[in-house]
Formats: structure tokens, C-alpha cells, sequence
């Protein structure tokens, strides 16, 4: 069943004159929210149910201080000064303002409710070297199709029906043109698995523009295109935010970034997957040193640690620095709650791109590795490509993930990334390049399924038995095969159907859904038994 998602929007304001000029931008830093209480705040207010759900399964408060919205009487104090007000974020408590003329920061560092005031964009600078956002396609490659599936073991889940189903994403790019239009996503978009969208540069519902980056994105997620392109979350649900101004680099992105993922929360997505990053700035004064990627300093660092910190599994490409001046990790990569994904080729091996870590204080980064040479992705409504870059192995793991949240729903997030971490096969000896390395996500499974399942005390447990349809066989032991027949007490064969890739230790079925009611025969072959479940349909 499709939900209807309901996004609030506290972090924005309508916006005056959006279409004038005004290259300055600061940010300002509040003392408090003035008299909020969170008891002055009922849930619905601030976050929707689907919101509400998450951090209930996550064991977390429902609201916290950094969920009450900025201040309004700040807002509109400074907003009556001349500035205008672009965007706000609950969660670090500031609001991004612009101005078409240079504002003295220092005479307004004096009203008692600003703690502190950045310049995070001014005119007149632009960086002459390529833009992050620029990739290369490649038109061929000897990489089947589906290897970024089958590197990570990913049909294991697929065979099993785990897509991604139920699953909320939030893709947070630079801009989705095209996608409105490739045939990749024709399944996605006939089944209106785009939730909302939203661009936070320019305060509009429309992000089909600016880059068909995030397209290559959401095609390497949710593509459906036979023997070309096989998303690793097809089934998933989207939301596609516009984070990334690709016309400069500034700070400022930051500020649309953390809007974006706090949009995300309210709207109860479960996992942030994020190709973009920030170290270098078009003003070089404002530029991060290495020294600040220690996950405690970068604007847009602790706003994805927020996100995670609020049950979402955030995931961040490494960057794709190693061969370039700057070499390392880039920011959010760096937070010790973000997964932080780098880029290995066909043959498991880490790309020349793919930036090191460690982070500064010396925690292993990345945290994981995914393929990210010659990617199979789709940026015009008639022809695909491959791609090279940690901004497609960041989808092609988040969206794995998704398929594992399917799997258990009620896992916390934390789990999920441990095993993940766990599967992966340098986990007992990570390094600065593969980090924890290239995860199994059949073990995943297991593992986290060795979490939250009891092992029957037979070989296998039907459950529910009586059932209107939907039912389980948990197995005590894992299987790497297995045959599914169903039969009716004549003995007549209904269904079958053959997983040559099985993991984990659940089958769910519901074949039965629509059957007449009665007793029906299921008959399981492994390579080691034959287990027969007797299973009694009800009444629908």
C-alpha cells in the first residue's frame, strides 16, 4: 500500500523577491529558540507519522530540543533590518540570510540573541577548475550489467523479493534533469514512488534541472532497464532534494544540505543517500583544512550526524579526491555516524579516485567500498552509460540497504550498519582506502536476522498457521538454495519456485492471498532436506 507522506516544511519561509539578485549570504547563529518548550509542541506539529514510526522503532525521543523551529521573533527582527531570509535549520539552530549588499556583521554580532555570524557566499569568485559535479560517461565497459548487484552478493536479497519496498529514501543532489523522462525509471514513476521534491537553492518544488547528476543517482537506485541497468532499490519510495547549487561552491551549500535532511526527517525518510561534499570553496579563505574533518566541526558534518542521530542511516560518498591536490575524505564523509563510501572497479579493486582517510582524529574512513568504475546509469531519455565516481557506489550500497531494511522493518539503524560492517570482508583488518570493505549482504542478513530471530527448535516453523495468506518459514539453519512448492490435498502443484540464491534464514510467501480457504501442502527441497509444512488458509 502506498502511502501519502506529509512534509513539514518548518524550515523554510516564504521568500520575498526570489528572483533578485543577491550574491551575499551569512549565516547567523542563534543563542536559543526564545520561549519554545517542546511540551508547547504536539509531534504531528513538527514531523509526520511516518516520522513519528522511526523514532519510536528507534527507541528515541519523539522530540528533542533541536526539533523546535528557529525562533520567529529573531527571524523577523533581522528580516526588518533589510535581509532577507532563504532557508533556516532547527537542528543547528541558525538561519541562512541574503543581501544584495554587504551587511556589517559586526554591528549585528551586538543583538544579545546571536551567539555568531558567517559570510558563506559573496560575488565576484568562481572556481575555474572542473566542477565536482561533472562525470564521464563511458560507453563500454567488460563489467556485466549487474555487477554492482553481484559484487555486494545483492540478489540474494532480490531473489527473495526484497527491493527496497517501504522503504523511504532521500536523495540529496545537485538536480534530477531528465529524470522525469528516462526509461530506467518508468516503473518508478508509474507507480508514483517520487514522494515530493523539493530545491532548496532556489525554493522551488521543481528540481528537473541543473545536472543530471542526481539522475545518474536515482537510475544507479531505482533503474529497471532488462540486461542495461539493475537498480539496487527499485522498489524503494524517493524524495528528490535539490541541495547542491552547481553554479559555485560555497558554504552556504551546507546550510541547503542540512535543510534538505531535516526536510527528509520530518518526512520519515529512512536512509540519506548523499553524492556531494565540501572542502574546497570558490573563497579559499573559507576552505576546510584536513585538520577539521575530525566530525566535529564542519557545518554540514554535524548536521548528517543529527540525521543519523535521529534513526536515519545516512551514507556520503568518500569523494573522489585520492588523485588530486586535496587526497582525502570529504565533508560529511568524516562524521562518525555517516557511512562514508568509496569506490572499488569490477575486480574488487580500490579506483585510482577513490578518496583515503583516515578521518583527522584517526577513525577509519570510508567505512565501506562499493563499485564505482564503469557504473551502469541512464541521463537521457534514450541512451545509457557507465559512469565512474564514489557518487554511484554511494547508491548502489544505500540502496542495498534498503533491501536489507525490508527485510527486518523493525531493526534499529544501528544494527543495520553494524552488521553491514560485520559482512564486509576487510572488517577484521580495515584500512584507509576500503575501509571496512565490500559487504556480503547475504551475511548481512544472516546476521541480522541471528539478531532479532529465534532459531525453532525443528528444522523450520510455519508462521502464522492459520493464516489468511501471507505466511513465514523460518529455518533454523541457513540455506544457499532452495525449491518452494505449494500443492492442494489431492495433490495437485499450485505454485513453485526455485531461489538458486537464498539467504538468511526467513522465506515469506503469500501465494495463498488469493486461494479459496483450506489446507494446502508446502514442500521445501535444500541441498540437505525435504521439509513439509501442512498450512491452513482462512477466509480473507
Amino acid at each position: 500500500m502506498v502511502r501519502i507522506f506529509t512534509c513539514i516544511l518548518f524550515i523554510l519561509l516564504s521568500i520575498p523577491g526570489a528572483a533578485q539578485v543577491t550574491p551575499y549570504y551569512y549565516r547567523v547563529y542563534f543563542t536559543d529558540k526564545g520561549d519554545a518548550r517542546i511540551n508547547d509542541y504536539q509531534p504531528l506539529q513538527l514531523l509526520s507519522e511516518r516520522a513519528i514510526e522511526r523514532r519510536q522503532k528507534e527507541n528515541i525521543d519523539i522530540l528533542d530540543y533541536r526539533d523546535l523551529p528557529v525562533f520567529s521573533n529573531y527571524i523577523n527582527e533581522l528580516s526588518s533590518g533589510g535581509l532577507t531570509l532563504h532557508c533556516t535549520s532547527k537542528w543547528m539552530n541558525t538561519a541562512l540570510f541574503k543581501s544584495s549588499i554587504v551587511v556589517n556583521t559586526d554591528s549585528l554580532k551586538n543583538l544579545p540573541f546571536i551567539s555568531e555570524i558567517k559570510t558563506v557566499k559573496i560575488p565576484g569568485k568562481k572556481n575555474t577548475g572542473q566542477d565536482k559535479l561533472d562525470f564521464v560517461l563511458n560507453g563500454s565497459s567488460e563489467d556485466s550489467y549487474d555487477r554492482p548487484v553481484t559484487m555486494l552478493n545483492g540478489y540474494s536479497l532480490h531473489n527473495q523479493g526484497y527491493l527496497g519496498n517501504g522503504i523511504l529514501i532521500a536523495v540529496l543532489d545537485g538536480g534530477f534533469d531528465n529524470a522525469e523522462e528516462i526509461s530506467s525509471l518508468n516503473d518508478l514513476r508509474d507507480r508514483n514512488g517520487i514522494k515530493a521534491t523539493y530545491d532548496f537553492v532556489q525554493n522551488s518544488e521543481f528540481v528537473y534541472n541543473s545536472s543530471t547528476h542526481g539522475t545518474a543517482v536515482l537510475s544507479v537506485l531505482a533503474g529497471r532497464l532488462p540486461w542495461v541497468i539493475e537498480g539496487t532499490a527499485q522498489e524503494a519510495d524517493y524524495l528528490l532534494l535539490k541541495s547542491e547549487d552547481v553554479s559555485s561552491e560555497f558554504p552556504c551549500e551546507e546550510d541547503y544540505w542540512a535543510a534538505a535532511a531535516e526536510f527528509a526527517d520530518s518526512c520519515g525518510a529512512d536512509i540519506i543517500t548523499s553524492s556531494l561534499g565540501y572542502t574546497t570553496f570558490d573563497d579559499p579563505s573559507m576552505s576546510y583544512k584536513y585538520s577539521d574533518l575530525d566530525g566535529n566541526k564542519a557545518f554540514v558534518t554535524i548536521a548528517a550526524d543529527i540525521a543519523a542521530s535521529k534513526g536515519i542511516i545516512v551514507f556520503n560518498s568518500a569523494g573522489n579526491e585520492r588523485n588530486k591536490s586535496w587526497k582525502r575524505i570529504i565533508c560529511p564523509a568524516d562524521g562518525d555516524s555517516v557511512i562514508a563510501v568509496g569506490a572499488v572497479d569490477g575486480n574488487n579493486n580500490i579506483s585510482a579516485f577513490s578518496s583515503a582517510g583516515p578521518a583527522y582524529d584517526r577513525r577509519i574512513k570510508p567505512d565501506n567500498s562499493a563499485m564505482g568504475v564503469a557504473v551502469p546509469v541512464q541521463t537521457s531519455a534514450t541512451t545509457t552509460s557507465k559512469a565512474n565516481g564514489t557518487s554511484f557506489s554511494c547508491p548502489v550500497l544505500s540502496g542495498m540497504t534498503a533491501c536489507l531494511m525490508q527485510s527486518f522493518p523493525d531493526a534499529r539503524s544501528t544494527d543495520i550498519i553494524k552488521v553491514i560492517k560485520e559482512s564486509s570482508d576487510r572488517f577484521n583488518s580495515p584500512d584507509s582506502l576500503y575501509g571496512y570493505g565490500i559487504p556480503d549482504m547475504g551475511a548481512a542478513l544472516l546476521r541480522l536476522q541471528d539478531l532479532y530471530l529465534l532459531k525453532p527448535e525443528g528444522l523450520s516453523v510455519a508462521l502464522p498457521n492459520p493464516t489468511t495468506g501471507e505466511f513465514e518459514i523460518i529455518f533454523r539453519e541457513p540455506y544457499e538454495s532452495i525449491v518452494i512448492e505449494i500443492f492442494t490435498t489431492s495433490g495437485k502443484i499450485i505454485w513453485k519456485r526455485e531461489i538458486d540464491t537464498f539467504a538468511g534464514r526467513i522465506l515469506k510467501i503469500n501465494e495463498l492471498v488469493n486461494r479459496e480457504q483450506g489446507l494446502y501442502i508446502v514442500r521445501i527441497s535444500t541441498p540437505d532436506a525435504k521439509i513439509i509444512h501442512k498450512i491452513i488458509k482462512l477466509r480473507n
